[in-house]
């Protein structure tokens, strides 16, 4: 019991596994599943609303001036981390669903978390400012990069991704987040304020997208699709990759020369990926028969590395 309460000291696991719980038993359909994605529409453009207020302008300008910590980070979030989803997707064709499959594609172009790399930076000791600004502008530059990324590797089986999908992506994500920059001399303060209350509006906004794009997978037969065997791939292809990305970024931080607090910023901003903007973008390229195959590795992957998260920061909290 104290394990079980362990794993779910994170509200975001929570969030994630009662959405997923809740599109197996009681899934979204027909007019209910159109005002589900209406509701998840309007939710995510109000997170980038505010997601444009409460980032800083001055932290954004700083970040662009230091190319020697964040060209390196922005090229391995979106470059070697997307190629490794590739080379995964690629391997995954063999024993799961194509779209499923394709999902560790769509999971390497992701942008990394803002909130847990930072927390998790913080714990180990590691250069907090550094961890704050970049984490800021990885997401910023997904909102642009993942979804051409990702239909450039896909190629053919990017199915739906083309001038519809990033009208959509404007409108909804882009949109909302300039105005935000515009009205944050008026409104950032305000937003700062209740920061514990927004960090909420993440979660329900996160938890609204993983059901209706999972309800519309369940409606496709996701779970027939899946036997034993293709659970067990599934859990052992999103380990691999995960605990591949940590190595990977941490040894690519030493052959950088990067002082030790700023190669604990760039572990965290490098493999972790998010599911903040993987879902809420999922949910806008994608119809929700297809989105909850794509995100499944995502889902798995970002319970993964908060899992793993706090162990590793605790261990480099005493590297100097």
């Amino acid at each position: 019991m104290r394990r079980l309460g362990s794993f779910f000291a994170d509200p975001m696991i929570a969030v994630l596994v009662m959405a997923t719980g809740l599109a197996l038993i009681f899934p979204a359909a027909g007019e209910l599943r159109d005002t589900a994605r209406t509701v998840s529409s309007t939710g995510i453009f109000l997170l980038f609303l505010v997601n444009g207020m409460r980032i800083a302008r001055g932290e954004i300008t700083h970040g662009l001036r230091n190319w020697r910590y964040f060209g390196p980070l922005m090229l391995w979030v979106f470059g070697v981390m997307a190629l490794g989803g590739m080379g995964i997707s690629l391997v995954a064709t063999a024993h799961l669903p194509p779209l499923v499959a394709l999902g560790f594609l769509y999971l390497g172009t992701l942008p990394s978390t803002i909130q847990s790399a930072t927390s998790y930076t913080t714990l180990a000791e590691g250069n907090i400012a550094l961890a704050v600004v970049g984490a800021a502008l990885i997401n910023i530059a997904g909102v642009f990069i993942t979804a051409p990324l990702f239909a450039l590797l896909a190629g053919n089986e990017a199915g739906e991704i083309g001038y519809q999908a990033i009208v959509r992506i404007a409108a909804i994500l882009v949109l909302p987040f300039i105005i935000g920059q515009a009205l944050q001399g008026w409104t950032r303060d305000w937003v700062i304020a209740r920061k514990a209350r927004i960090v909420w509006l993440d979660r329900i906004v996160i938890g609204i997208a993983v059901f209706v794009a999972m309800s519309g997978a369940v409606e496709q037969g996701l779970l027939q699709m899946f036997d034993g065997a293709s659970w067990a791939w599934l859990l052992i292809m999103t380990a691999i990759f995960l605990i591949a990305a940590h190595l990977a970024a941490w040894w690519a931080s030493g052959l950088l020369r990067y002082p030790i607090a700023d190669r604990k910023a760039f572990l965290f901003a490098g493999a972790q990926k998010s599911v903040a903007i993987g879902a809420p973008l999922a949910a806008i390229l994608f119809v929700p028969d297809v989105a909850g195959f794509v995100i499944a590795p995502l889902l798995l992957y970002h319970l993964f590395q908060l899992m793993m998260a706090a162990p590793i920061a605790s261990r480099l909290a005493r590297l100097h």
